[in-house]
């Protein structure tokens, strides 16, 4: 068997389909390296010294983008000339007519960094398949799923000669940073990234045998929490018991941020919730769900607190959350240095869910820490970012030609699911003023983020196949028609 041999072969569809299923079994063995050999390059966009390597990543994609057939194809710079930004990607074959709808799909060629090294099994940056899984950072986050979207319009414009629809890519190249100039870009460039229909590759299913769509995207806000009790640091034989200790009142906010039953104590933080339609709520009842499963092998914990009241499913995706995500002060060395620190510090993340405000939300942590502050102790917040989160209703018209597509392809409706993560998705859809679709196909335990990265192969080729499958539908030539 051929290195990342997969379902291609077995794929019964349409005639125009076949085509595409035909143009991967001739490709497969170049697609599968070019694949390589995008993720040999370390775009690590968090890392100042590797920029030259997300800028070269960026040229790949042209490279690839022209290569299918794809026109216009540039880099679009980001941040200003003091402070410049990654570039992304664009291309477009606009040769459909007004007619037709026009299609953007996003994705990113950053990566994470891979951190810790020794916690690989092989290089990160050595791709290699093993057992049908692609290892290697970035293999599903997020150039592998870029990649299959590219390959799926460079293969019927092989077979045809012509797309369904009119179709742009926007390949951005900040993603993992947080998107720091993405809006900005796309206020900028927003006539030429006009479209009727957003695609996001970017995202994941419940199982291989489980196909699903995500819907939603949650938010984002964090914040940087510096305390400060005193000058500098008191001996503890001299003044311990009667000056505010400012590791313990980082302690003691850390852990009034929730109740006894796991809610976030914030006033307000709840009341803009949405609750699931009743679409989604049967699609979340029907998921398949193994506690021990998701306990201790996907997550590696012994317990999963949370909110009262919800499932675990529902806790990573459908509810909003506070993480803390670090926490510091005082003396951390060897042995023991007798002090009452005077300064410490800790950082929360907190994920939002439709229609959670950002600024509103960012506020509303202000007063609460404000309300919270022991005696003695002043604080300074610093705000991370911040990212509203996203929904594409169910009952949109496009998502009946998403729900089309992953049925021909995967032999099964697709259930609807919320991602836990956030990203630009909501960006995307609110500059631009179009739905967002979401064909992902990566799997929970992908290792997203985490050393030993991989990329399923046959999940790779079925994501080829729907993101054709897609456009025919999106394009009106499916068996469903238009998804318009």
């Amino acid at each position: 068997m051929r290195a990342g041999d997969g379902p291609a072969t077995r794929y019964g569809a349409p005639m125009a389909d076949l085509t595409l299923a035909a143009y991967v079994d001739e490709h497969r063995d170049r697609i599968v390296e070019t694949l390589f050999d995008w993720l040999r390059i370390p775009s690590i966009s968090a890392d100042p010294e590797r920029k030259d390597d997300v800028r070269a990543s960026a040229a790949f994609a042209v490279e690839q983008m022209r290569a299918a057939g794809l026109e216009h194809v540039q880099l679009l710079e980001t941040g200003t000339a003091d402070a410049p930004g990654h570039p992304s990607v664009y291309a477009d074959w606009l040769r459909a007519g007004p007619g037709a709808p026009t299609v953007l799909v996003y994705g990113h060629h950053d990566v994470q960094p891979v951190d810790p090294l020794e916690d690989w099994v092989s290089p990160p940056f050595t791709p290699v398949i093993v057992d049908g899984e692609c290892k290697a950072r970035g293999a599903i986050d997020d150039k592998g799923q870029t990649l299959y979207q590219i390959e799926a319009a460079r293969g019927l414009l092989a077979a045809g000669g012509a797309l369904p629809v009119n179709l742009k890519f926007l390949v951005e190249g900040e993603e993992e940073v947080g998107s720091p100039n993405f809006e900005t870009l796309l206020h900028t460039k927003a006539d030429l990234l006009g479209c009727d229909v957003i695609v996001v590759s970017d995202t994941g299913m419940i199982a291989p045998d489980v196909p699903s769509a995500t819907v939603s995207m949650r938010g984002l806000v964090a914040f940087d929490v510096a305390l400060r009790t005193a000058e500098r640091d008191l001996h503890s034989g001299m003044w311990g018991g009667t000056v505010p200790n400012a590791a313990r009142a980082a302690a003691e906010l850390v852990a009034a941020l929730h109740d006894g039953a796991g809610r976030v104590t914030i006033p307000g933080f709840y009341d803009k919730v949405r609750p699931l339609s009743p679409v989604e709520q049967a699609s979340m009842d029907a998921q398949p769900f193994d506690e021990a499963e998701f306990k201790a092998a996907a997550a590696g914990v012994s317990a999963l607190p949370g909110e009262d009241g919800y499932s675990p499913l529902e806790r990573v995706g459908v509810r909003p959350t506070a993480e803390v995500v670090g926490i510091h002060s005082g003396y951390g060395g060897p042995g023991i240095k007798t002090i009452v620190p005077a300064l410490a510090g800790f950082k929360v993340a907190l994920r939002l869910v439709p229609d959670q405000d950002p600024e509103s939300v960012t506020a509303a942590f202000g007063d609460w820490l404000r309300g919270h502050l022991p005696p003695g102790v002043t604080a300074t917040v610093t705000p991370e970012g911040g990212v509203a989160p996203a929904l594409t209703p169910v009952d949109h018209p496009a998502m009946g030609a998403l729900a089309r597509a992953i049925e021909k392809v995967w032999g099964a409706p697709p259930l609807y699911t919320r991602e836990g993560g956030s990203g630009p998705e909501e960006a995307l859809g609110r500059v631009l003023g179009a739905p967002v679709l979401f064909l992902g196909v990566g799997l929970p335990d992908d290792r997203i983020h985490a050393p030993n990265e991989r990329m399923v192969m046959d999940q790779f080729w079925k994501g080829l196949l729907a993101a054709g499958e897609l456009l025919l539908e999106l394009g009106g030539t499916g068996a469903g028609g238009t998804g318009r």
